[in-house]
């Protein structure tokens, strides 16, 4: 599907967001096929792509099912939608499950590791399955016969169930046939056997297996005919009406308990399953045939990342990758002193986020630090930050914490952190009716002889200490007194909701964010227009705003040399002819997820290069309290130009370039001097010492 937008000089045909989506979870499946990716890893990527297809149907699939379910025609979300999307979504899945057979298990199998089916497993083998179902699983399994007085039980969402076809007569004399096994969560999707029954081999069954091949023990008396394996995913997209609640934490809390229960978005079975079967589920959750998914394998891919963490096989994983200690730091020295001498850049996971823990670790223990200031999005449920700030409280230092509880699939853990914190005396702010608070700030107030002294840490990327050794982001130390005040104004106006001042250095978004990013790329329009040299290049992980995709188009007509770094959902067609020829698009999926948000302009000799928290689409530029801010310190943007603009745009292994039909190719390595990832060179750059940093200001 296209989105035609017109531009009253040139039109202009948008692509469909759904599709760049599913596009993105194919270039990431592209890692699961490459064979110079360690085994394991191969796998670990299969399963990404499984779990982000689950967040696809939980969140972008509602609309276009609920159009094709009232047969609508016009509009955004039809049932043509519908159809062209679980198209393309089927053949991901085939895809991924093609893989998994045909490559993936026999790779593994060849390295001595096997999941065996029961027919594969020998006497011994099958009397120990046999033994492991009655002691660990049997106990768990309650079959639900179904009658008028046991309707089709609720099935929570991504859950594992079995369905069956039974004959002759229950216990009381009728032949009601169908039966319901719901698998508890917490058994184990993969489980190994004991060496004494495997031999050489490293030997995993499936709790799918497992249950399948005793189905019949749960039925004493009947004959077990038909059955499958089956899991249906639901819509999950909180929605609550913020305006309509007198405790927004409590409405959450409330819709927590009913997201398992969700609208049905998607049915998954075996691929044996009968028909019979598969129309009945079919009609429990209301639901198309085209939202039918026959799978030849587990119907939760997901959940192999077990067989990853139970096996000990390092020369089938990557190279582990610890981030050096941040090149600008010296370990033991404080950071208020070091602050003091300048502004600290850290590229994560390159350099540890260690050191931002001991930033707060340092103002939380120091007795001149009066005040922490701190927004949290996404933290994890253990983390040693929200304990810094606990023990923050336990100091007596005025502690305020702004936790967005919207953050989607985190709002439980961030509703278990507010209520923590409100408990020992914590100021804790919930952000702003209708906003979710996405910016990443840090802020201590010091005493510094007879005057205060603020230090900050802003950041691409969220407080956790987990995926920040696995997603790329930017990490900024300062104490500048024109952007800590800034800072400062920000926290303020979250908690009282006065209008915010003029600001020196922040741009904040739902106010100017967008406009600002808009003003900068149509004076760069116009200089190009008189014939100046100009360039803009951003990265990001989204690109879908209609108003800064215009602007950027437009830039590109009059003459701007436009280079855009997308990891995920672009909606921009780069390269057409006549409109978009000055815009080229690249997308780099590596080792590590992308995550950070770099916007760089260039007249002449004149350059601006901004950090963000912020995506280039309409929900963060409008709808969220996002952030950006300048890099002023020509050798700190020099880096950035570096290490996140010229190391991707010269990629030579991990890019793909968007093409004028909408289409992504791996870019063609024949032709280039160097073969490296950004990512793998980044890697070499600071596991060594890192080089001081030349002026490099050539982009082609």
């Amino acid at each position: 599907m296209m989105n035609t937008m017109s531009d009253s000089a040139k039109p202009i045909t948008f692509l469909d967001r759904d599709h760049s989506i599913l596009a993105f979870n194919e270039r990431v499946l592209d890692w699961a096929r490459r064979t110079d990716v360690p085994l394991l890893e191969r796998l670990r990527f299969l399963c990404i792509v499984s779990s982000n297809m689950d967040e696809f149907f939980e969140v972008r699939m509602e609309p276009h099912l609920s159009a094709a379910q009232n047969n609508d025609h016009k509009g955004s979300y039809t049932a043509a939608t519908f159809a062209t999307l679980a198209k393309v979504a089927h053949a991901v899945v085939d895809s991924q499950y093609r893989l998994y057979n045909e490559a993936l298990l026999p790779a593994i199998k060849q390295q001595g590791i096997e999941v065996a089916s029961h027919s594969e497993r020998n006497a011994a083998q099958r009397a120990w399955v046999k033994s492991y179902f009655e002691r660990e699983v049997r106990p768990l399994l309650i079959p639900v016969g179904l009658d008028p007085s046991h309707p089709f039980p609720q099935v929570a969402n991504k859950s594992l169930n079995f369905i069956v076809r039974l004959s002759g007569c229950d216990a009381f004399g009728r032949e009601n046939e169908i039966a319901i096994v719901k698998v508890p969560r917490i058994l184990p999707r993969l489980i190994r056997l004991p060496e004494k029954v495997s031999g050489q081999r490293i030997l995993f069954v499936t709790l799918s297996s497992v249950i399948r091949t005793h189905l019949a023990d749960l039925f004493l008396g009947r004959q077990v005919g038909q059955f499958s394996q089956f899991r249906v995913t639901r819509h999950s997209d909180l929605a609550v009406d913020e305006d309509d609640v007198q405790n927004l934490r409590t409405a959450l809390r409330q819709g927590l308990e009913q997201r398992h229960y969700g609208q049905a978005v998607r049915l998954e079975v075996s691929a044996g399953c009968s028909d019979y079967l598969s129309t009945f589920l079919l009609k429990q959750f209301k639901l198309p045939e085209l939202a039918l998914y026959r799978v030849h394998g587990p119907v939760n891919l997901v959940r192999l990342t077990q067989l990853i963490d139970l096996l000990d096989e390092p020369q089938l994983r990557f190279t582990p990758y610890k981030g050096c200690w941040p090149v600008q730091l010296t370990p033991g020295e404080s950071f208020f002193d070091r602050l003091k001498k300048g502004d600290v850049l850290l590229h994560q996971p390159f350099e540890s986020f260690d050191a931002v823990l001991a930033f707060l670790r340092e103002a939380v223990y120091d007795p001149d630090v009066l005040a922490i200031k701190q927004t949290i999005y996404r933290t994890g449920s253990n983390s040693e930050l929200m304990d810094l700030l606990r023990e923050a409280v336990r100091r007596g230092k005025e502690v305020t914490v702004v936790v967005e509880l919207k953050a989607r699939f985190d709002e439980e853990a961030n509703i278990n952190w507010a209520e923590m914190l409100e408990s020992i005396g914590a100021q804790v702010v919930y952000g702003v009716v209708g906003l979710k608070t996405h910016a990443k700030m840090l802020l201590v107030t010091r005493r510094e002889g007879k005057q205060m002294r603020r230090y900050a840490h802003l950041s691409t990327g969220n407080y956790n200490p987990s995926t920040a050794r696995l997603y790329t982001d930017l990490s900024y130390l300062t104490a500048d007194p024109a952007l800590t005040s800034d800072i400062e104004q920000v926290f303020v106006h979250i908690a009282s909701m006065n209008k915010l001042p003029r600001l020196h250095r922040l741009w904040v978004a739902p106010f100017q964010l967008q406009r600002r990013f808009i003003e900068k790329i149509d004076a760069l329009a116009l200089a190009a227009s008189k014939g100046e040299e100009t360039r803009i290049v951003l990265k990001m992980n989204a690109l879908t705003d209609e108003a800064l995709m215009r602007a950027l188009i437009h830039a590109g007509q009059c003459g701007v040399r436009i280079d855009l770094i997308v990891r995920g959902a672009c909606m921009l067609p780069a390269q057409v002819p006549g409109v978009t020829d000055n815009i080229r698009v690249r997308s780099v999926i590596g080792r590590f997820l992308e995550h950070s948000r770099v916007f760089y302009f260039r007249c002449g000799a004149e350059e601006s290069l901004y950090l963000s928290s912020a995506d280039w689409m309409n929900r963060n530029m409008l709808r969220r309290i996002e952030l950006a801010w300048p890099v002023t310190d020509p050798q700190l943007r020099q880096r950035v130009i570096d290490e996140c603009l010229v190391a991707y745009l010269y990629d030579g292994r991990d890019a793909w370039d968007l093409g004028a039909d909408g289409r992504y190719t791996r870019v063609d390595t024949k032709h280039l001097a160097i073969k490296a990832g950004a990512q793998e060179a980044l890697m070499a750059r600071y596991g060594a010492a890192l080089p001081q940093h030349k002026e490099n200001k050539t982009w082609t």
